[in-house]
């Protein structure tokens, strides 16, 4: 059963390729349609019905795009939708949620110094609350408030600022950075397949069918558009947080996750006017640089203000590796080949804190990343890096025995 855990790893490690790779392609297809959108130019040579027209160069070659509002008079033969990027980003970000959140839940979704709840329990909150997330999203752009495009997004700015504060209420920080990013790109994600594509088939199917498309589907698609163009680069950075515990590592990590999505913001709006020729307002980056260096501060407040919690118990889901044989022999080993790095205060030098936050120092610690260490130092030669403490074949043996035998006596 332990060969398990180096095929998870493999299989999370797929699930986070195909993730970026759709990723990439959703979020470059937006970005290039939004700057198109916004660049469009009107002329008096324009076809009925052309809202504007953008001559561009790519890769050797010239191309002449034209705009309609609604749509041409006559539909051509061939049209190519954007909504398989989205899709396919959604699915591939949810199977790496249940790889590496839902599978290891006992490790990196659950904080019983938080919460004190089962892995079963902490999935169905996690699922439902990506679900409601959704209905009250689309409730809220639906009801009269939806008409007050900017006063509607500062009341789901409101909406997400609580659901990040809520969810570091329930999760670790990385599980809680994690599950932002998530309930913000469902939203996206079913703006696509829930309005957007569903309106635009309904012009589609009038025109096929000789009546007048109604305009409003249009300007909902353009609402819920200009929703998923404010919330990408956030996402993005909820994307790369995990590895970034300076990020998620503190109590003050939902105050961060607010203000990053304040500075999604002002970058976007920079790109947004640019795009629209109507100036460079240079005052965003001033903004975005302010707010990130307040971000900054927030992750390195001294920890006796941010209240953080000092765990000696082993947890009862990693009992078995800190009740193991070769136990002593690892603690030993770990405190001798690791501690100089992942420690409260590292003593290697250029460190101001451990890496990815992690702290080898007590039994309950070392027990808890059982499994990481099996794969970064037992299994491969990740840890140390460039084995700059001398580690030998014998000593990751002796891990590697360790996490094995824990594993198999689990199973007996």
């Amino acid at each position: 059963m332990y060969e398990y855990a180096i095929a998870w790893e493999w299989l999370a490690f797929a699930a986070r390729w195909f993730h970026v790779i759709t990723a990439i392609a959703w979020i470059g297809s937006s970005f290039y349609f939004i700057a198109l959108d916004l660049g469009l130019v009107k002329r008096p040579h324009l076809p009925p019905g052309a809202y504007g027209e953008e001559w561009q160069v790519h890769g050797g070659g010239f191309y002449h795009i034209q705009k309609y509002l609604v749509a041409p008079a006559q539909m051509p033969e061939h049209l190519t939708w954007f909504k398989y990027e989205s899709y396919f980003t959604w699915l591939s970000g949810f199977l790496m949620l249940c790889i590496v959140y839902y599978g290891g839940a006992d490790l990196f979704l659950i904080d019983r110094h938080v919460l004190d709840i089962s892995a079963p329990v902490a999935i169905l909150i996690s699922l439902a609350s990506l679900a409601v997330g959704w209905i009250v999203y689309d409730l809220l752009c639906k009801s009269p408030l939806g008409k007050n495009t900017w006063g509607l997004m500062v009341v789901l700015y409101a909406v997400i600022v609580f659901m990040g504060w809520g969810y570091t209420q329930l999760f670790t920080g990385r599980a809680a950075f994690l599950h932002l990013g998530a309930f913000t790109a469902t939203i996206m994600s079913a703006n696509v397949f829930m309005i957007i594509i569903p309106n635009q088939k309904i012009v589609v199917a009038d025109l096929i069918a000789g009546r007048t498309p109604d305009a409003k589907y249009g300007a909902i698609a353009k609402q819920r558009s200009l929703h998923n163009n404010y919330l990408t680069l956030p996402v993005i950075f909820f994307m790369l947080s995990n590895h970034y515990p300076l990020a998620f590592g503190t109590a003050y990590n939902w105050v961060i996750a607010a203000l990053v999505f304040l500075m999604g913001v002002t970058i976007r709006h920079w790109f947004n006017t640019t795009h629209a020729r109507k100036g460079r307002p240079t005052w965003t980056w001033i903004v975005t640089l302010i707010l990130f260096i307040l971000i900054m501060w927030l992750s390195t407040v001294p920890k006796v203000l941010t209240g953080e919690k000092d765990a000696q118990a082993v947890a009862p889901a990693f009992q078995q590796f800190a009740g193991d044989r070769h136990f002593p022999a690892v603690k030993q080993l770990v405190g001798t080949r690791c501690s100089m790095c992942h420690a409260a205060e590292p003593v290697y030098e250029g460190l101001a804190r451990p890496p990815n936050n992690v702290i080898l120092e007590t039994d309950a610690e070392i027990a808890a990343h059982a499994r990481e260490i099996y794969i970064q130092a037992g299994r491969s030669h990740a840890m140390p890096p460039g084995n700059v403490t001398d580690i030998t074949s014998d000593e990751r043996k002796l891990l590697v025995a360790w996490f094995e035998s824990a594993v198999e006596g689990k199973q007996e």
